[in-house]
């Protein structure tokens, strides 16, 4: 679907909605028998006889459309119920087209996989009333902080590529352990990979494509904080850089050794907060700049 062009059905609740392309190879008779046997969770012929299901021109299909290879159905799905993130999404400003908000740890930044309704881009459209709040650049779920979201559709490609581009001074903080043999400041330069479908990244040797300065603030103890300042944008970067070290991040379940938690398990926050953002604005060309408020545990 082209950048600037609008989904045939209106956004619902702050969800867009889904979209399926009819593959070319399938032998299916009837629109219908396709969506039963290749989506079965939906209850088509009742979505269907409402008018629900619409093609790319906002055509409803029928329980009687014919299978037509190439073609859009176009539908809402209503959500699987989502244990509920019992920490709040804060905005630190809103003007100007854009919306600045102070993630929470545990939210995730857009709609995926099991997380839909409870992400911060759902959360932003319901309490905004803004269908077209689109985040300039995603966090972790793990990881709190400042998040960027745009208000238009004229918008998003400039800032979106002020992240694409390097063109963000994006500073981290994090709680970690602490070895005295270890020199700071350093830059940290790997090869890091993610294969799809895999939990954790992994670093290999070869070409760095990841950098990243980190600067010793505050020793307590075997812990220490630490100030982060990403050159590039790789999965599992700062978490991965630390662990390298030997100062793995506290409350990471995924490095240096992977340990899955309950989705419902609030009690042991990743101790990684996005602290600040800064930026020439690329529409007014002003200087921004926008810290977090919150703090981590010591």
């Amino acid at each position: 679907m082209p950048e600037h062009s609008q989904p045939p059905l209106p956004y619902r609740d702050g969800l867009a909605p889904l979209r399926i392309r009819l593959p070319h190879d399938d032998s299916s008779v009837l629109l219908l028998d396709y969506l039963q046997r290749e989506h079965p969770g939906d209850d088509w012929v009742t979505m269907l006889t409402a008018g629900e299901v619409v093609d790319e021109k906002a055509r409803p299909w029928t329980v009687e459309s014919r299978y037509a290879p190439g073609r859009f159905v176009h539908f809402h799905r209503v959500p699987a119920h989502e244990t509920a993130v019992p920490f709040e999404l804060d905005v630190l400003y809103d003007a100007e087209g854009i919306v600045v908000v102070d993630k929470p740890h545990f939210l995730a930044t857009i709609p995926r996989g099991m997380h839909v309704t409870e992400t911060a881009t759902v959360r932003l459209r319901r309490l905004l009333g803004c269908e077209d709040l689109t985040p300039a650049h995603r966090l972790d779920r793990a990881t709190a902080g400042v998040l960027i979201f745009t208000r238009s559709r004229e918008l998003r490609r400039p800032y979106q590529e002020l992240f694409s581009s390097r063109a963000v001074l994006k500073e981290y903080e994090a709680v970690a352990g602490f070895d005295p043999s270890l020199e700071f400041p350093r830059v940290v330069r790997s090869r890091i990979l993610k294969d799809h479908g895999v939990m954790v990244a992994r670093e290999e040797p070869g070409e760095p494509n990841s950098e990243t300065r980190i600067e010793l603030v505050e020793r307590f103890g075997d812990t220490a904080r630490y100030r982060l300042f990403p050159h590039t944008g790789r999965t599992h970067q700062l978490r991965i850089h630390l662990s390298s070290l030997g100062i793995p991040i506290k409350g990471d379940p995924y490095y240096p050794i992977y340990t899955r938690t309950a989705a419902d398990d609030f009690g042991s926050p990743l101790q990684l907060l996005a602290r600040a953002v800064e930026f020439d604005d690329p529409i007014t060309g002003a200087r921004r700049r926008f810290e977090s408020r919150r703090t981590l545990a010591g």
